[in-house]
């Protein structure tokens, strides 16, 4: 890894330089800083410690971070390619960001390094009606991008809580899912090609706009999820969709946790998909009506949501959702129209700023056959009771990929390390139960110790194989993902 030079000690003042006295060399960080600015132009680098403190990490706590040596905000993929270049040429390592709205220190800064922000890259390229497919780069806000397809008659479904800032090339890096993916998939479910600059500077562009095609290796699929260690993603080819309908929604009221997750097992083995189906227990729900009243009844220990985008037949949907739930213990609440069914979702996507009320907290995202979703919850219900801890517990139901949420006092060291401790806890038990350690925040540097227990020794050696194919010094994003 690339370290700035030290500068020497003090040494005597001379009263009488000569001079003929050649300037003092600059060292490697300047001599980099030099070409670095001559060959961008002024505007889209700095050294300003201020600016740099404040993009030096994303949203996760806990996580260690380095000192940058600069912030590059390019604006073209021409840019991306010269700051690569100098980088290869001067082993400086490059951080690849987007919003920053990360959750496991994927794009926290590394000692030395350069953070590349590619959120002036925020250009919707083209939207294809006809193809149904757009090119963007990737600063562009992925609610931007929806928005802007709905215009043309068209729908993007990726939505992650954090869509709202989040970007399309953050979403293309871990692999967003979001509250739709249950019917819809994820990001690499809509990723058809990408323009991506390696870590030499060479570009190479993967996939293709057609909707089908086989030639070579599915290159595509391996930079997407990649989390920024393999090259700069610089433009996105996207597959749309037809517009869904308006959806209808409806939500359930459970007195515990299982059997909201026997009606999600029952709705799920069933013959139709929701387009929607989040689940919510006590402490979620509590967190979110000290922030916001949402007039959920007062003894309900479990809440879940759901949608169908099904036009005409979307009642017919959320009738059978009732009676499922009914069979379960559920009271099931009908949203009479659209309006009233965004407010009912509204707990959910509330969630989150909810906890940043109540302190620092740890976020998993566990993912598990949907058939251990009852193991996984009271699992993380006797975690939270032992270690004396508030440990929320919502998610994406459909999916079997949960959010336990291990929220913790950041000064108190002891109650830090017992939120540390719960946390591996609840990852433990999500392997056990036949899970996965990340379902979609990516593994960053808050689960890298934790990839090999999932992967095995052969899988983590044949991952850090590739990434010495494309990255053989290590300068891009390093450390992240593969522990080394």
């Amino acid at each position: 890894m690339y370290e700035p030079a030290e500068p020497p000690p003090p040494g005597p003042t001379d009263p009488h330089p000569a001079p003929d006295r050649p300037a003092p060399e600059p060292g490697p960080a300047d001599a980099f800083l030099g070409a670095l600015r001559e060959a961008l132009g002024p505007g889209l680098t700095t050294v300003d410690a201020d600016v740099l403190e404040t993009y030096r990490t994303d949203s996760a706590p806990l996580c260690a971070s380095g000192t940058p040596l600069a912030l590059v905000r390019p604006r073209s993929t021409e840019d991306v390619v010269k700051v690569m270049r100098l980088a290869d040429r001067y082993a400086v390592p490059v951080v690849p960001q987007g919003a920053r709205t990360g959750l496991a220190g994927g794009a926290n800064a590394v000692e030395g390094c350069v953070l590349l922000s590619l959120e002036r890259m925020n250009a919707i390229v083209s939207i294809d009606p006809v193809n149904q497919t757009a090119v963007v780069q990737p600063g562009v806000v992925n609610a931007d991008f929806s928005r802007a397809v709905a215009e043309q008659g068209l729908h993007y479904p990726p939505d992650p809580a954090s869509w709202e800032s989040s970007t399309l090339g953050g979403n293309v890096a871990t692999n967003a899912g979001g509250l739709c993916c249950v019917k819809y998939g994820v990001t690499t479910d809509f990723v058809l090609g990408l323009e991506v600059v390696l870590a030499d500077g060479d570009v190479l562009r993967t996939g293709r706009r057609t909707v089908k095609g086989v030639a070579g290796y599915d290159l595509t699929r391996l930079f997407v999820g990649s989390e920024g260690t393999l090259g700069v993603v610089t433009e996105i080819t996207l597959r749309l969709v037809p517009p869904a309908q308006v959806p209808l929604t409806a939500v359930a009221f459970f007195p515990a946790m299982e059997p909201a997750c026997d009606t999600v097992t029952e709705l799920m083995r069933g013959p139709v998909r929701p387009s929607l189906l989040e689940i919510m227990d006590r402490p979620s729900v509590d967190a979110v009506g000290s922030y916001r009243d949402l007039g959920f009844p007062a003894d309900a220990q479990a809440v879940l949501m759901t949608q169908s985008d099904r036009g005409p037949l979307a009642p017919d949907d959320l009738r059978h959702f009732e009676e499922v739930a009914a069979r379960h213990g559920g009271e099931v609440m009908i949203a009479a129209d659209p309006a009233e069914g965004e407010m009912l979702l509204a707990a959910r996507r509330l969630l989150a700023p909810a906890l940043e009320r109540l302190g620092a907290f740890l976020s998993d995202d566990v993912c598990v056959p949907r058939s251990a979703l009852t193991d996984l919850v009271s699992g993380v219900a006797g975690i939270a009771e032992r270690h004396r801890l508030l440990i929320t517990c919502s998610g994406h139901a459909g999916d079997g990929n949960m959010h336990p949420t291990v929220v913790f006092d950041r000064n108190i060291p002891e109650q830090v390390e017992r939120a540390q401790t719960a946390f591996e806890e609840i990852m433990s038990l999500g392997l056990e139960l036949g899970g996965t350690i990340t379902g979609e925040h990516g593994v960053g540097t808050l689960k890298a110790p934790w990839l090999e227990r999932e992967l095995g020794p052969v899988g983590l050696r044949v991952q850090r194989d590739v990434k010495r194919l494309f990255d053989p010094k290590n300068l891009i994003n390093p450390g992240k993902v593969l522990a080394r």
